[in-house]
C-alpha cells in the first residue's frame, strides 16, 4: 500500500511516516494523485488532519481511486505519541536559500513545468518537472541540493517522492519561486509564456 499524506505541506515537512508520499488536499489534489499514482487499484492508506478523513476518501474515489484501505486514527500525532520513527523534510526560507546559494553553489532543481521554467528561473537551475520526476532520479547528486516549485506545494510532493526513493540530501525552499524572486535571487530574464 502507498501511505498517502494529505495534510498541509508545512506539517508534512515537520514530520511524516517514512516513505509516505505527500499530496495535500489543499492543492491540486486530484490531478496530482492521477498523475503520480499510476494504478487506480493501488491500495492506499491515508494520513489526514483529524476530521478530513472522509473528504480525502471521497475526493480519491471521484478520480477512480476506490482502494483506500483506511486511515491513521488520530492522525500523525498518534504516530508520534506511539514513539514510532518519523522523517522530516529540511526546509529553508528564500532568504536562507539566497545566502546558502551564494556561499556553497549547490545545485538547484526546479520541479515546475517546462513552460514555467522557460518563462523565468533561478540561474543555472535544472528543470526536472514533477510529472517526470522518476525519469530524472539519476540526475540528483549525493551531495546536498535545493528543490523548489512555484509556491511550495509541488516541491514538497517531489521531496516526498525523492525521500521514498532513498534520496534524503534535499533542501526544500519554502514559498517556491515567488519567494525566491522576492528575496532578490538572480533569475533569468522574463519571457512571456505566450511567446514560448
Amino acid at each position: 500500500a502507498v501511505i498517502l499524506d494529505v495534510r498541509h505541506q508545512g506539517d508534512f515537512a515537520k514530520g511524516h511516516i517514512p516513505r509516505s508520499i505527500f499530496i495535500g488536499l489543499d492543492g491540486s489534489f486530484a490531478p496530482w494523485v492521477g498523475a503520480l499514482i499510476a494504478d487506480i487499484k493501488q491500495p492506499i492508506l491515508l494520513v489526514t488532519e483529524e476530521g478530513r478523513e472522509e473528504e480525502a476518501i471521497t475526493r480519491l474515489s471521484r478520480v477512480g481511486f476506490d482502494n483506500t484501505l483506511g486511515y491513521l486514527k488520530g492522525g500523525f500525532e498518534s504516530w508520534k505519541k506511539a514513539a514510532k520513527e518519523y522523517d522530516t523534510v529540511h526546509s529553508i526560507t528564500a532568504e536562507q536559500f539566497k545566502k546558502e546559494l551564494a556561499e556553497n553553489k549547490q545545485p538547484v532543481f526546479d520541479v515546475r513545468k517546462k513552460s514555467e521554467y522557460l518563462s523565468e528561473h533561478v540561474l543555472d537551475a535544472n528543470n526536472t518537472p514533477l510529472d517526470f520526476l522518476n525519469d530524472h532520479l539519476a540526475e540528483f547528486p549525493d551531495t546536498p541540493f535545493f528543490i523548489h516549485c512555484a509556491g511550495g506545494y509541488r516541491s514538497m510532493i517531489a521531496a516526498s517522492i525523492l525521500k521514498s526513493r532513498g534520496i534524503h540530501n534535499l533542501i526544500d525552499v519554502k514559498g517556491g519561486f515567488k519567494a525566491i524572486r522576492e528575496a532578490g535571487v538572480a533569475v533569468s530574464e522574463f519571457v512571456c509564456p505566450s511567446t514560448l
